[in-house]
């Protein structure tokens, strides 16, 4: 197969650390291109490179073997290499048509043709199985459907080369199986698809070659992807710190005997109907459901984000909270959001600030007086907790790599202490290493007696993680799963079928 894009001798360095050292690499026509290794190995660095998003410190981009020196990402498209970025790039006060086409709006003379948008881009989301108006605002549509309309805008341009950055962290089972037919057509066609992906098993099943990079160099580079197996993968994405195995579930679900958090008879119109359930000390309590099944609804009402127009909440100790965001923080709710860019972090700020702000700044524990030296030593020792490997405190976060970017949000929470910490897919988009490690800390924490609460798109870490898994359908909980019971495949299953309830 012909060598449609290719790197030669590319290195980056920001700030004197070094992202990439001399990174070869080679997309084929039609085949399609596993980009493995942890969160800081290199890989959005070189992304963002073939992209157009930076240029190289030093080496050469090829495509079809002419020398390129992409400007913009603009300039990349017009050259038909696109990407689906992992953080969307979507303007939410726009519709779905407009966002489509955000990086060449079709004119006829000096007006913008919505009718030749309309034609070209209908078709394409159909294939994605986006069934939603195109003049639909983004910002009234869900994770999912958003990571839809980003990978509808790269599909519209027809790449020859389509760079995927984690493009199933955001979608449910149907969605993610309805792309790789996609990619599949994708391949036939000819296009090279770059596939970066922290899902594993995903990569062995769909993709044709592998390449893994490790701390900035490449360690395993252009592989036949059908002569590995998930334990060569592991290894040469983490070296001498692979695992011996992947990380197991937690023990048996502590005894429901109060004192935990409790919901009762609790009603949302239109989002949950008659939710009842009780979470103990110590439990991590999983809640899988279908974008728009209601369980992501389940933690904002705890966390005081939706309030209920009936039932009850009772946080540890029997407290009732007052309504809002604000009064569930004091009450010691704690939300993490698989979203950390736009919920999770302050980008710009540095990493101290961002560890502080919950505890310092909405909880003032620390008392009137503080001072900037007190609260980056109080930062220091959590991010030494979690583990956030940075260059300093003073690093923005927004130079991290997502899984440390995601470290230092679970940190801002510990510092605030929660008796009851809700996770929104707080591993989506994230390497094995920090998914690890970000484990270890919910272990951690249920040690201490904390409840958690677990939404995630992973079927296989809400069986991994959890002591139970609820499973919500229309509102409704439709099935708990516990012991035996809880596996993947049950979950899956359970948050797929209609006919199943309590």
């Amino acid at each position: 197969m012909t060598v449609v894009l290719a790197g030669r001798g590319l290195a980056k360095s920001y700030g004197g650390v070094r992202a990439l050292a001399g990174v070869d690499v080679a997309f084929r026509e039609g085949a399609v291109h596993a980009l493995l290794g942890e969160n800081g190995a290199g890989k959005s660095t070189l992304v963002k490179i073939l992209a157009g998003a930076v240029p190289p410190d030093r080496g050469d981009l090829l495509l079809g073997g002419r020398a390129v020196r992409f400007g913009s990402t603009a300039e990349a498209v017009m050259q038909r290499v696109t990407v689906v970025s992992q953080e969307l790039n979507l303007f939410p006060d726009l519709d779905v048509l407009a966002n489509v086409f955000a990086h060449r709006l079709p004119r006829r003379g000096p007006v913008v043709d919505r009718a030749a948008m309309r034609s070209r881009a209908e078709p394409v989301l159909a294939e994605l199985g986006l069934r939603v108006s195109p003049d639909t605002l983004v910002a009234a549509l869900p994770l999912g459907e958003r990571q839809l309309v980003e990978i509808a805008r790269a599909l519209v341009e027809q790449p020859r080369v389509l760079i995927l950055d984690e493009p199933t962290s955001a979608l449910q089972p149907a969605e993610v199986e309805r792309l790789h037919e996609i990619i599949g057509r994708l391949r036939e066609r000819g296009t090279a698809v770059v596939y970066v992906s922290h899902v594993l098993e995903d990569v062995l099943a769909r993709c044709d070659e592998v390449t893994v990079l490790r701390d900035g160099a490449v360690v395993m580079s252009g592989a036949d992807a059908a002569g590995l197996d998930l334990s060569s993968l592991v290894t040469a994405m983490l070296g001498d710190r692979a695992p011996a195995s992947v990380p197991g579930g937690v023990a048996a679900s502590p005894p429901l005997g109060g004192g935990g958090l409790r919901l009762v008879s609790v009603e949302v119109p239109g989002r949950l109907r008659e939710v009842s359930l009780e979470a103990a000390p110590g439990e991590i309590l999983g809640v899988a459901g279908l974008v728009g099944s209601g369980h992501t609804d389940l933690l904002r009402v705890v966390a005081g984000a939706l309030t209920p127009s009936s039932g009850r909440i009772e946080l540890p100790g029997g407290l009732r909270p007052a309504p809002g965001v604000r009064a569930a923080v004091k009450a010691g709710v704690g939300l993490i959001s698989g979203d950390r860019r736009g919920v999770g972090i302050t980008a710009d700020k540095p990493v101290w600030e961002n560890i502080v702000q919950v505890d310092a700044v909405g909880l003032t524990r620390h008392g009137a007086w503080l001072t900037a030296t007190r609260l980056r030593e109080f930062a220091r020792g959590l991010a030494e907790r979690v583990g956030v490997r940075m260059s300093s405190l003073d690093q923005a976060v927004d130079q991290l790599s997502g899984g440390n970017q995601q470290k230092v949000v679970f940190a801002k929470w510990l510092a605030a202490r929660p008796s009851v910490l809700l996770m929104d897919d707080p591993t989506r988009g994230i390497d094995i290493g920090a998914k690890a490690e970000i484990y270890a800390l919910m272990r951690e924490l249920a040690e201490a007696g904390a409840v958690q609460l677990l939404a995630s798109s992973d079927p296989k870490e809400l069986a991994g993680i959890c002591h139970r898994v609820i499973v919500i359908r229309k509102g409704r909980i439709t099935a708990v799963l516990d012991g035996t019971d809880l596996t993947p495949h049950a979950v899956l299953e359970a948050v797929n079928d209609d006919d199943r309830a309590l």
